[in-house]
């Protein structure tokens, strides 16, 4: 099966408004316009996939949806209201794990937990415990954060970002350190969270296959300054395996489109 160019059905209301965004960084060696008239819309459920190459700005435009940095022109909307700083409904895991190395697993998913409304200490550790069972941690609750491999750590920061119940979960490259066995567990894990929960997931990464094997939807940036060019729905059945030829020829047609707006970039296909 080929990739399909073009806009997938509108199938459920819009979660995220993304409308005319635009974004400039200055120094005292000059001005970076790092978004360039961005407008994007991510519906209820779906799972949306950001592509380019480094300095496209796809981090960006993730940081002033998650309302750490604030746009020079235009206006995000979450839930039809617009965004004007970090709120719960929008939880961001990052490359990092940034897990905290003095607390242990169960406490780095309660430290999460804490202003969570409505919720004591024992509900906060049922509500934990639920998360770290769902990535498969359960066994390791109270381990500490240097025990822990690479994928396991992002395996914590995956049940500490959903604890909270957010509707929207930002991700930004969260597999791109890790090893490539790893990665494709991790691939599985994600889908069957996603299938089961059906969050909201907005996912940045500069590797295509990746973005193929996860995406409903592959959005391709360009750079400089960023913008967004074209979309391809991936109509591929879940679970996915990123070894399969079908995957890969959606991640081929994807890697050929974005090769046209490179000056030039290597992209991870």
């Amino acid at each position: 099966m080929t990739a399909v160019r073009g806009h997938a059905p509108e199938a459920a209301p819009a979660k995220l408004v993304v409308d005319r965004v635009s974004k400039e960084f200055r120094s005292k060696h000059g001005s970076v316009r790092a978004l360039a008239d961005i407008s994007l819309q991510v519906r209820e459920g779906e799972f949306v996939c950001l592509v380019g190459p480094s300095g496209c700005g796809k981090t960006t435009l993730l940081n002033i949806i998650a309302g750490l940095e604030t746009p020079d022109h235009g206006v995000v909307l979450a839930d039809g209201k617009p965004v004007t700083g970090p709120g719960r409904d929008r939880m961001v895991m990052f490359q990092e794990s940034a897990l905290f190395p003095w607390l242990d697993v169960l406490g780095n998913l309660m430290f999460s937990l804490k202003l969570e409304p409505g919720l004591g200490r024992t509900e906060r550790r049922e509500v934990a415990e639920s998360y770290l069972k769902l990535v498969g941690l359960e066994e390791f609750i109270h381990a500490n954060i240097h025990e822990l491999s690479g994928g396991m750590k992002q395996r914590v920061a995956l049940a500490r970002a959903l604890a909270p119940n957010p509707r929207v979960l930002l991700m930004d490259e969260p597999f791109g350190a890790l090893d490539a066995l790893t990665r494709e567990q991790l691939y599985g894990d994600l889908q069957r969270i996603w299938q089961e929960r059906r969050k909201t997931i907005l996912f940045v990464t500069h590797n295509v296959r990746e973005a193929a094997c996860l995406g409903d939807r592959v959005v391709l940036f360009s750079h400089h300054p960023g913008q967004i060019q074209e979309e391809f729905p991936v109509a591929l059945p879940r679970p996915r395996d990123i070894n399969t030829v079908a995957l890969a020829e959606y991640a081929t047609a994807i890697t050929s489109a974005l090769k046209k707006y490179l000056k030039p970039a290597a992209v991870e296909s």
